[in-house]
């Protein structure tokens, strides 16, 4: 099977690949502009992008909405990661928390997909906490301040294969996958 993935990102475009692709699923990169929505959820977002994608290329493709929800600031940035991320990399997240004991923290990924049949979305969460200072350096965006429920070491300080084993965005796209296949 093979699927367009509307993205600008090349990090969340190899990750799908090396996820979808032990299920035999092939995926076509497809970038396009287009307007996100606002909203307070990903899931929200994601939904509407990818029906308004749709409605305007008329093929059957998917899309990530992703974000990191830090509990100490109700949420923030949640959707707004990458807009946060551009402004004031994770050390502006860093900061904001300074003196901050409650570090917990969760990853939120919503896959949509469009087709003809309808849009329909993929939540994966995955709880953490952010350490006191960023470590590692492998990985991407807020990597190197995401330490998993249960673990020691951020995304960062893991290899990919390891990262993509337990990430938001696997628990996403296998219960996308397995929407495919039933």
């Amino acid at each position: 099977m093979k699927l367009l993935f509307a993205t600008h990102n090349k990090h969340k475009l190899e990750e799908a690949r090396e996820i979808l692709g032990k299920l035999d699923i092939e995926i076509e990169h497809f970038e396009i502009e287009y307007d996100e929505p606002r909203g307070e959820d990903t899931s929200e977002i994601a939904e509407k992008s990818a029906r308004d994608l749709f409605s305007r290329i008329k093929k059957p493709l998917f899309l990530d909405d992703s974000g990191i929800f830090v509990n100490a600031l109700n949420g923030f940035p949640g959707p707004y990661s990458a807009w946060v991320f551009r402004k004031m990399g994770y050390q502006g997240i860093l900061k904001l928390l300074d003196g901050n004991e409650n570090r917990k923290a969760y990853f939120k990924s919503s896959i949509a997909y469009a087709s003809e049949k309808g849009t329909f979305v993929f939540d994966g969460i995955m709880k953490g906490s952010i350490p006191k200072e960023a470590r590692g350096d492998n990985g991407f965006g807020y990597d190197p301040i995401v330490v998993p429920e249960g673990m020691d070491r951020t995304f960062a300080e893991m290899s990919d294969e390891e990262k993509n084993s337990i990430s938001h965005r696997k628990i996403a796209l296998h219960k996308f996958a397995d929407f495919l296949s039933s």
